[in-house]
Parts: C-alpha cells; sequence; structure tokens
C-alpha cells in the first residue's frame, strides 16, 4: 500500500483552468480509477466507479460536513444547509425533504411547471427572440413557487423574472472568481433575506402557508435537538428545494441542444413513448456536464485499492468521469439514449447529482423531480414548432458549470397543438 505522504505540488490551480476535464486527466492513465492529489492545502484521494461511489458516501470512510468551502456555501447552498451536515443531524434534517420523492408529490410539481410552460409559449411566439435557458429559469420559477407555495409579489410583474435571475446566478457563480461569484453572493444573501422574512410572517400568522407545502413544512419542521430552524437557516433550505429545481433550466437547453444536433431523436419523443422520454433524459443528465466532481473528508485513515489519505485529507469522487467512463457505458462521447433501453443501470454507475441512498445517504433528494421535470419538457420541446437561429452553440469543458454559449435561442416560435399538452 502507498504510504500517505501528500504529493508536495498543489492541483488546486489547474482545477479551475481545466475544469470538467481535471480529474478525469489525473485518472487516465490509472486503470485501478484511483490517484492521489493536493488540494487547497490538503491531501487528496481522487476516485471513480460504482464501488468508489459506495465507499465515498459510507460515513464511516468520508463525510461532508467541513469539506465544502467557504466560497460554495456562500453561493450554491448556503451556509448551515443540509449538505453540510452527517450522521443523525443530517438524517433529521433530510426527513424534511423526504416528502418531495413521492411520485404524488412529483407529479404536482410537473403538473404546475408544464403548466407554466403552456401559458408562456404563446408569449414565445410574440417575440423576436426567446432565449430558451433564460425563459426556461423563469418557467420553473413560477412553476416551483406555486408547488411549494412561496407568494410572489402580486404587484411586481418582474418578480418571478428577478427571482429566477437570482437563482440562476447562485449555481453559475458557485465555481469561479470574478464577477459571477460575487454576483451569485449578492444573489444569495438577497433571496435569503427575502426567504427568511417569509418564514418569520408565516409563523405570526401574517400569511398563510397552504397545508401540506415545502413552504408549511419548512416553517415547521423539527431538528435532531427538537427545535424549528432558525429563520435564516429555513430559508436556506426552502432555497435548496427551489434553487435546484429553476437549476433545470441547465438540462432543458441541453435537451434542446441534443435535439437539434440528433433532430431524428424529436419524432421518438413526439411519439409519446415514455420509456425512451425517461431514456432520452438520463443520456441528456450523463452526456451533458452538470456537476465535475464531489468532495469530501476522510474520517480516518483511509486506503482505497492501496493508494492512502490520511484522516482529515480529500476524497474527491470524479462524477463527469464517471458518467465518460468507457468501461461503464461502451461509447460514452455519443448521445445515444438506447443504451438506457438495452440494460438495467444500478443505482451507483449513473451519478450526475451524486451516489448512493437518497433517503439516508447525501445523494441529491431532487433528482427524481429533475428527471420528472425534464421527461414532461422533453416531450414539449420536441413539439415546438420553431427556427434556431445560427448562434453559439458550443459548451466548454472549462467553464463550471458548463452551459450552451448562446442559451439555445428559438425564432418563429409556433403554439403547439393540443395533443401535446400532456405529461409523462
Amino acid at each position: 500500500m502507498d504510504k500517505p505522504t501528500p504529493p508536495l505540488i498543489d492541483r488546486s490551480l489547474p482545477a479551475f483552468a481545466q475544469g470538467y476535464a481535471w480529474l478525469p486527466g489525473l485518472l487516465r492513465d490509472r486503470p485501478d480509477g484511483v490517484a492521489r492529489t493536493r488540494v487547497l492545502g490538503k491531501p487528496a484521494l481522487v476516485v471513480r466507479g460504482p464501488e468508489a461511489v459506495r465507499f465515498f458516501y459510507d460515513e464511516d470512510n468520508v463525510r461532508r460536513g467541513g469539506a465544502l468551502p467557504g466560497p460554495v456555501l456562500s453561493t450554491l447552498f448556503g451556509h448551515d444547509a443540509v449538505h453540510t451536515l452527517d450522521g443523525d443531524v443530517h438524517r433529521a434534517r433530510k426527513e424534511l425533504f423526504l416528502p418531495l420523492l413521492h411520485p404524488d408529490r412529483i407529479a404536482g410539481l410537473v403538473e404546475h411547471v408544464t403548466a407554466t410552460w403552456d401559458e408562456a409559449v404563446p408569449q414565445w411566439s410574440r417575440a423576436e427572440e426567446t432565449v430558451l435557458f433564460d425563459a426556461a429559469g423563469v418557467v420553473l420559477t413560477r412553476g416551483v413557487c406555486r408547488w411549494a407555495g412561496v407568494p410572489l409579489d402580486a404587484d411586481n410583474a418582474q418578480d418571478a423574472e428577478h427571482l429566477a435571475r437570482d437563482l440562476v446566478a447562485m449555481v453559475d457563480g458557485f465555481a469561479t472568481a470574478g464577477p459571477r461569484h460575487w454576483r451569485a453572493r449578492r444573489a444569495r444573501s438577497r433571496q435569503e433575506q427575502r426567504f427568511a422574512l417569509l418564514v418569520e410572517d408565516v409563523r405570526s400568522g401574517k400569511i398563510a402557508a397552504p397545508d401540506g407545502s415545502v413552504l408549511a413544512a419548512v416553517c415547521e419542521h423539527r431538528d435532531a435537538d427538537g427545535e424549528t430552524l432558525p429563520p435564516h437557516t429555513a430559508a436556506v433550505e426552502l432555497l435548496n428545494v427551489i434553487r435546484p429545481t429553476v437549476a433545470v433550466c441547465w438540462f432543458v437547453a441541453y435537451s434542446a441542444h441534443a435535439l437539434h444536433v440528433q433532430p431524428n431523436q424529436r419524432e421518438r419523443l413526439r411519439g409519446g413513448d415514455t420509456a425512451y422520454a425517461a431514456a432520452f433524459v438520463h443520456e441528456v443528465r450523463r452526456f451533458y456536464p452538470f456537476v465535475p466532481f464531489l468532495g469530501g473528508l476522510a474520517v480516518r485513515d483511509l486506503s482505497w485499492r492501496g493508494v492512502a489519505v490520511p484522516a482529515g485529507g480529500m476524497v474527491l469522487l470524479d462524477v463527469f468521469g464517471q458518467n465518460h467512463d468507457e468501461e461503464l457505458w461502451g461509447d460514452p462521447f455519443v448521445f445515444r439514449p438506447e443504451r438506457f433501453l438495452e440494460r438495467p443501470v444500478q443505482r451507483d454507475e449513473l451519478i450526475p447529482q451524486g451516489g448512493g441512498e437518497p433517503r439516508t445517504g447525501h445523494r441529491c433528494p431532487g433528482e427524481g423531480l429533475t428527471i420528472g421535470l425534464l421527461e414532461a419538457l422533453a416531450i414539449r420541446l420536441a413539439d415546438l414548432d420553431c427556427t434556431v437561429p445560427d448562434q453559439d452553440l458550443r459548451i466548454s469543458l472549462r467553464r463550471i458549470p458548463a452551459r450552451v454559449r448562446s442559451g439555445f435561442a428559438v425564432r418563429d416560435v409556433r403554439v403547439p397543438s393540443k395533443r401535446t399538452l400532456t405529461t409523462v
């Protein structure tokens, strides 16, 4: 077994320079799927593969508490979020989110979002040009707020647009320095204040939260200590339902990109084949870049396949690399939804939103919501009659999070027939 002596060269800067290619580059010549490096001043173990996923999500090996850098908490997740907790405290907090996994709740969100989409399409038909990334962000914001019981300002017609812009900014600026990062910090500060006031208004009786709503659940939730969440923490967790839902706009733009590059996909989705719609969504989430990697801290001196890291060192799970691992996918850089119809894919093979068990571990509990939304919206995208003008459709793997550079603009949108206004 290798000694746990860390390398002398810190590889933090190459992470920023190389983006999604960083960890796959470290593992390229390592058939065992493990490597050692140094990041943020700490020795780090880099792992990949289904067995490595189980190793990473075993709380006897790796903890998430303290692993997330302050800049990520100040933009993407928020301080004191469920993502920062471990053990019984984490499980107690996660009880707040588990009802969202119920198929009825997912169906309710899909119904609200698709209704909002159908309301928006006629407006797009009157616009000279619509950028789907931005438009989908507003649709998702309106839909998820209706579903969650979060009121939008009736006196401000642009409230949904402003909120959507801030929610997108939180995701867009978490892994960078400069203007995008500071925009994300300001956006989170603004919306945490707004949502904390909303929580206080609900608890004081000034505003009524709809029975059974996400807003009511957050306001009433009691943590492992039996106490309700402080207003700021409640705001953070409410945003951790709203923000990831709005982040589905990344996958909406990616889905439009896939349908444009491979127009043959459009007819199969238009035909109402629900199994194919599910396969298409899984392939969009596998093929297109979103989460580059996940990190945690070693609980004790660890070794994975003979490579060691000391207690307190970092363990990095190569998410992008695993979703493009030739051993798992055969032709990983070919967009081919049929792969998900040819064999059942195991839980810890496809990990675009993390791995492990969603009910007890750190796998994103909103993954089912993402899949349900994309299945319904992919069918609507396939039936959207429009013109795709010349634009920059490149997707840079150096940018985290990556996105279609133009946002995917469309023109001459025609309102689809009633036949397509259904959900999967």
